[in-house]
């Protein structure tokens, strides 16, 4: 298990006494329960980027208190405490939308969306490149003269490390169960031992606080978006996004026929101060906080304090999908945006794609509490669930033998060796020629290549047996994407194989 606690260094209280209270918080809320083991002090020193004394000196203090004892070879453990009550703060105090919603949309939303439909037909006759985004009035790359050695494709992930064996025993014991839990349509909200180990795993590793009922299983974060607006409702409402952003989502949103208000984003974010600028009449705000899609910036906790009390005062829903927030390189590690709410104003989009399998289509919703009464529970009675309640009851079981946090552990530690040799090599190859962006998180970089031309460098690669990608559709208005930028995914290529790779790209593109 992991401890993910907010952790201010400018504050007076001690670090210690910061990560004490908060583990013992989440035993007196039973977050974390009696007989879990803790993180060693090693390895949460390594985790929250503190010393070892100051984990030490935490967990000492719970050890006097009565919270945790040592047992040899065991290591730390949660002793059985009285649960505290909930607090209020947390989980009410909610009115909803409706007062936002009952607002007329300002001007300038009005014009934005104007500006984004006017954008959307301008391009939807455009060419595509060869992983289907939009590249506008660029030359059509032309097909591949031979068979491509090196894919740096977004979204694939590493498979020769997968545990297969696991995975096939997690679906063989599901298989044990009465057929009609398994290959029935399964409960409306999904199964409810998987939703548990999903709370569970996210207030350890990501600090989100919820129970499984507030838990939504999807296929998939479109089709979490997609429930999502019939839930709420959007249909016909104002909804910022990050410009640019994921298209995924933009998509989705417009089908249903949200008024898209596109929203600049800054080094770390989305920009809270053009967000504001807009006024009132806002219902929601998509973003990528934990690493914006496709630019790569972290949202600070000022940031995010302040997109809370933005929402506060707006009446707004925060749309927060944290869908890669398992592989962060630099820096000590923040909790989810959901973490921080305590008004009830972050709608939680996680999925299991990126540190699991795509292949299995699960995702889910994390609700405000607020939102979890029988009016949800009657309009989800109205969808069958869109999860294989077989794979479902798989994935429960993966992840109660522990192989899911062992697998996230492992993908973390390859993924960080192959951002590094990335990095090392485009440096090395490249040198100036060449901007990197987003360096801080994910599965994916951005690399301004100075002066040039994005077909062209395309054209060059895949005649090299190299494919490389466009990020233009994650733009409103493609056209609006810096020519000279490309995305570079690693998830799938092999760590062994990346300086290769680099290396025949800065030939082609440079004669080196």
């Amino acid at each position: 298990m992991e401890l993910t606690p907010m952790l201010d260094r400018t504050s007076d209280e001690p670090l210690y006494m910061q990560l004490y209270r908060y583990t013992r918080s989440r035993m007196e809320n039973g977050t974390i329960e009696a007989g879990e083991r803790l993180p060693s002090i090693r390895a949460l020193s390594m985790h929250l980027h503190i010393s070892k004394i100051t984990v030490e000196a935490a967990y000492q203090q719970l050890i006097a208190e009565g919270y945790v004892e040592s047992r040899e070879r065991s290591g730390l453990r949660a002793l059985p405490v009285e649960r505290a009550p909930q607090a209020a703060a947390l989980l009410g105090g909610m009115e909803g939308m409706h007062a936002a919603a009952r607002h007329a949309w300002s001007q300038a939303a009005v014009v934005a969306q104007q500006q984004s439909r006017e954008a959307a037909s301008h391009t939807c006759g455009a060419n595509t490149s060869g992983d289907g985004s939009a590249v506008g009035a660029e030359t059509e790359v032309p097909p591949p003269q031979r068979s491509i050695d090196f894919d740096f494709q977004y979204g694939h992930i590493e498979l020769e490390r997968f545990p297969i064996k696991a995975w096939r025993s997690a679906m063989q014991t599901a298989l044990e169960y009465e057929l009609h839990e398994v290959f029935g349509y399964g409960h409306s909200q999904g199964d409810e031992g998987l939703r548990a180990e999903i709370a569970r795993y996210l207030a350890q590793s990501r600090g989100v606080n919820c129970r499984p009922e507030q838990i939504i299983m999807t296929a998939g974060t479109q089709q979490a978006l997609s429930l999502l607006c019939r839930l709420l409702p959007l249909a016909g409402r104002t909804v910022a996004m990050e410009e640019p952003g994921y298209h995924g989502a933009r998509t989705m949103l417009a089908d249903h026929g949200c008024m898209l208000l596109p929203v600049p984003v800054e080094a770390d974010g989305i920009s809270v101060s053009a967000l504001s600028a807009y006024g009132s009449g806002i219902s929601a705000v998509y973003v990528t906080p934990s690493h914006q899609f496709p630019l790569g910036g972290v949202l600070t906790v000022h940031n995010r304090q302040q997109l809370l009390q933005w929402a506060s005062e707006c009446g707004a829903y925060i749309l927060e999908d944290d869908y890669d927030s398992e592989f962060r390189y630099q820096g000590q590690p923040i909790p989810a945006l959901q973490a921080l709410d305590r008004e009830g104003r972050v709608i939680y989009l996680g999925t299991l794609s990126k540190s699991f399998l795509p292949g299995v289509r699960m995702s889910y919703i994390v609700m405000p509490e607020a939102l979890t009464g029988p009016s949800m529970r009657k309009q989800l009675a109205l969808y069958s669930s869109p999860v294989s309640p077989l794979l479902q009851r798989a994935v429960r079981h993966f992840m109660q033998e522990g192989h899911m946090e062992r697998h996230v552990r492992r993908m973390r530690r390859l993924y960080q060796a192959k951002h590094r040799q990335l990095i090392q090599s485009i440096q090395a190859h490249m040198g100036n020629r060449v901007t990197i962006i987003g360096q801080k998180a994910g599965l994916h970089l951005l690399l301004d290549v100075h002066g040039r031309n994005r077909s062209e460098l395309m054209a060059l690669a895949e005649a090299e047996g190299i494919r490389v990608y466009s990020p233009a559709e994650q733009w409103a208005n493609p056209m609006a994407c810096p020519d000279s930028l490309l995305i570079l995914g690693f998830g799938g290529l092999q760590e062994r194989t990346i300086d290769e790779a680099v290396r025949r790209l800065a030939g082609c593109w440079f004669g080196l």
